[in-house]
């Protein structure tokens, strides 16, 4: 858990490498996953690399490889995942084999594609003129054509109009007939006859694979001249022509023809298709090897891309952030990677910087979705206290406040559970973002169930049902008590009760009609007492930061006017709630201290801001303990004085700070130098300061101008005090959740399954088993589902405002090593 608290110690290296052993070593390093590079040519184009030509190797069989999946996905053919035998990368050697092998299976995917579409043509264009020749023998039947033919050869038509009848015979797309149709009325001016007849069977576009409705037409015309303007129309809306006899027994025999050449081209097809399935399904077996080798070498250059090239050393430089722990094992890396190819010229430096490194934590499978959280709102500065460690406990208890249910609390956890148990099957399922989502919180999911079922049995609710579990402590006499009106059940706990509930709350206010006002008091006042920790808690954890990075004088003039105005004010309401639980008593003696005297803690604690006097009752005291107006008061004027102290202490000290700090570099950098001329020694003073070594890219933090602290501090003690106020506030969510959840399942289990449990007879229980359904149904839904994510959303609020805003800045930038496993996560999530 040490790297959970702080982010581990980071530390720049600048890595030597010898040209021949380049490649091994960085194999080694991706499969390590312990560094992350620097681009050292940032200033040079990409196409003016060393290793471009090897980048751009490796993308063209990535096109390669994405062409064969392509077509492996038209037929329906699955790659299988490597989950276990995960090839390395491939040495230099083998590349060129893969090449080949890559090359070849593009070639043969490609010949076969073109002589698939080519079948398919043929077919399509045989089954189109099957289809012609069918629908064509009822056209040439109808009395129309026979009457226009009569028309023809009797001299009805003049002009040019008389002659020869001839007809064209095509196949169009159904949705252009009607165009098609206007379009030769306009051409013709009606001097020609057109019938079509719909094909019911959708033809495949042998190119596109898209399935499109077809219609057969044949357009009876006279004249050469309108036969060229009937083709020119036809080729315009891309219909196919085809020929077609005038004679009814040619068309007889050309229809025998084409349906004989259709079923040998169908067993054609049939045979060509198998053996490309075969063919495809024996890449498939390798394609996956493939492209894991491929997306190894091109990161691999594509970081080789990142160092410098020393020609005069012949050896390429580079430098990245390696964990601290890790550097002994990254330099026994290296020097394996070299040893293997016959080099002893590659080794690893640790470089001085003043660089901010990043932030990395180790994490395994139960705090990643924590560290997720975390890091959604910003990335940890370097070495800062991280919330994710807290978060683990403090996350599932405040969603368990609003979620306390121990039914719905139950479900949930199993619902973690299972995909804790299976989680090696279920980490193979690809179900999208949201699954992805779910299953990397599956132990979020799990602890929020279990928290849930302990706040659950806390509140004694169970589907809105309570369980008597250690015996109700009231005894209600109904005979000398008035808590019987109207069927009204009002609890009186002066009178009632024989004791106290082991634990929790005792089953009986299920059936009081005073429970939602007990309820409320007792679910309000602990929000704030919870709310009230939770910020104090944020508060002190800004001590640990300022500690780690020396900066003690901040602890008096940052945390202790800042606890100091928490605890006086929201702190004391706090205590405030717990006096008041301790001194009204239900079962005192003492008359000013029976529960009809108990003041109101908002009440009083606004009066103490506006120096007001408390209200008193008659037979009560004003006040719960004597010196409490004096207390009051000095806890408010410290408060006060907490506001100034915050706003000016820091800014001062500050300049003081670099005040002192100027004068001492002045004092060190004069020096007094003896220059003798001659028997006179003159004194001379030297102000310059010698310059000092400087990494190149290393970063000048300029200091902030005096002015800009000030304003600065001045944000940020108004944003704390009145954030402290609203932070107060906001939690009080807590309270309003955790009701309305209680009361909604309430309702559902009245609305909906109670009405199903009044049913008689064998009827009845069909309508229970319906009805139970039903509300399991809305349960899930509604109850866990929505009300879940409503819970889960403010908690994430809570921590990522009211609490993280105490201590955690998030201006760091994440750890992203050279990582084989990294890269192909984020190719999945893609």
């Amino acid at each position: 858990m040490g790297s959970m608290f702080r982010s581990e110690k980071m530390t720049l290296c600048q890595i030597f490498l010898a040209p021949e052993a380049a490649y091994n070593n960085m194999a080694d390093l991706g499969e390590l996953g312990c560094v992350q590079f620097r681009d050292l040519n940032h200033d040079v184009t990409n196409y003016q690399r060393k290793f471009v030509n090897e980048v751009r190797r490796c993308d063209e069989m990535e096109r390669q490889i994405r062409y064969i999946t392509r077509e492996l996905e038209m037929e329906d053919i699955k790659l299988k995942d490597v989950y276990d035998d995960i090839p390395g990368a491939p040495n230099p050697r083998e590349v060129s084999e893969l090449e080949a092998q890559l090359e070849k299976a593009e070639c043969e995917i490609r010949e076969m594609s073109e002589n698939n579409v080519n079948l398919k043509s043929n077919l399509l264009e045989l089954t189109e003129l099957c289809k012609v020749l069918e629908k064509t023998q009822t056209f040439f039947t109808e009395q129309t054509v026979i009457d226009m033919e009569e028309h023809a050869n009797s001299g009805t038509f003049t002009g040019e109009q008389r002659g020869h009848l001839g007809f064209i015979a095509g196949v169009l797309s159904r949705q252009r007939v009607y165009a098609f149709e206007r379009m030769l009325w306009r051409i013709s001016r009606g001097n020609m006859l057109v019938k079509h007849a719909d094909i019911e069977e959708p033809l495949q576009d042998p190119r596109t694979g898209i399935m499109t409705y077809r219609t057969a037409f044949v357009v009876f015309y006279q004249g050469e001249q309108l036969n060229a303007r009937i083709r020119k129309v036809c080729t315009g809306f891309h219909a196919s022509l085809y020929p077609c006899p005038n004679v009814h027994h040619e068309r007889d025999d050309m229809l025998r023809g084409v349906r004989t050449r259709l079923e040998d081209l169908k067993l054609v097809l049939k045979r060509t298709q198998d053996q490309r399935n075969c063919i495809l399904a024996a890449i498939a077996k390798s394609l996956p090897i493939w492209s894991i080798k491929i997306t190894k070498m091109k990161a691999i250059y594509h970081t080789l891309n990142y160092f410098n090239i020393d020609v005069t050393s012949k050896c390429l430089i580079g430098e990245g952030w390696v964990p601290t722990l890790d550097l002994e094992l990254v330099q026994q890396t290296i020097a394996n990677g070299s040893a293997t190819a016959g080099s002893t010229s590659s080794f690893l430096t640790i470089l001085q910087t003043k660089k901010s490194p990043p932030s990395y934590y180790r994490t395994n499978k139960f705090t990643r979705g924590f560290q997720t959280l975390i890091n959604a709102y910003g990335m940890a500065s370097y070495r800062e206290v991280n919330p994710a460690l807290y978060t683990c406990i403090t996350f599932p208890f405040l969603f368990a406040v609003m979620f306390g249910d121990l039914g719905h609390g139950f479900i949930m956890f199993l619902i973690g559970f299972w995909m804790v148990i299976d989680e090696k099957r279920l980490l193979r399922v690809k179900g999208g973002e949201i699954w992805r989502i779910m299953f990397g919180g599956r132990y979020i999911i799990m602890l929020l169930g279990l928290f849930s079922m302990y706040t659950g049995f806390t509140y004694n609710d169970t589907f809105s049902k309570s369980f008597n579990v250690f015996g109700s402590k009231w005894r209600i006499n109904y005979n000398t008590t008035t808590v019987l009106t109207n069927d009204v059940l009002i609890l009186n706990p002066s009178t009632d009760t024989i004791g106290t509930y082991p634990w929790g709350m005792d089953p009986i206010w299920q059936l009081a009609d005073n429970k939602i006002i007990f309820y409320n008091s007792y679910k309000m006042k602990l929000s704030i007492i919870f709310g009230v920790l939770h910020m104090i808690f944020g508060v002190c954890l800004s001590v640990e930061n300022m500690v780690y990075f020396k900066k003690y004088a901040y602890i008096l003039l940052e945390f202790v006017p800042q606890v100091l105005f928490l605890i006086l004010l929201f702190g004391y309401m706090a205590f405030m709630m717990f006096y008041k639980w301790v001194q009204y008593s239900p079962t005192t003696d003492y008359e000013p201290n029976q529960p009809a005297c108990a003041p109101s803690v908002l009440i009083y604690f606004i009066n103490m801001i506006l120096f007001k006097a408390s209200p008193k009752l008659a037979g009560c005291d004003m006040y719960m303990f004597s010196s409490q107006v004096t207390v009051e008061r000095v806890f408010w004027i410290v408060a006060l004085f907490c506001i100034p102290w915050m706003l000016i202490g820091k800014p001062i000290y500050i300049q003081c700070v670099r005040a002192f700090e100027k004068r001492g570099r002045r004092e060190e950098y004069v020096e007094k130098i003896d220059i003798q001329e001659g028997d006179i020694v003159i004194e001379a003073t030297l102000t310059d300061p010698v310059p000092h070594a400087h990494h190149e890219d290393e970063d000048d933090e300029e200091e902030e101008p005096i002015s800009e602290i000030w304003i600065h501090q001045g944000i940020h003690t108004i944003e704390y005090v009145l954030s402290t106020i609203s932070h107060t506030a906001s939690y009080l969510r807590l309270w309003a959740l955790s009701l309305a959840h209680a009361e909604l399942s309430y309702v559902l289990w009245l609305m909906v399954m109670q009405k199903g449990l009044h049913f008689g007879g064998y009827p009845g229980a069909i309508g229970v088993y319906i009805i139970f359904w039903a509300w399991a149904l809305l349960t899930i839904a509604i109850m866990i589902f929505m009300e879940g994510l409503s819970a889960f959303l403010h908690t994430l609020r809570l921590h990522w405002v009211e609490f993280m805003s105490k201590f955690y800045s998030g201006t760091g930038y994440p750890f992203e090593p050279f990582s084989f496993t990294a890269i192909f996560e984020a190719s999945e999530e893609d």
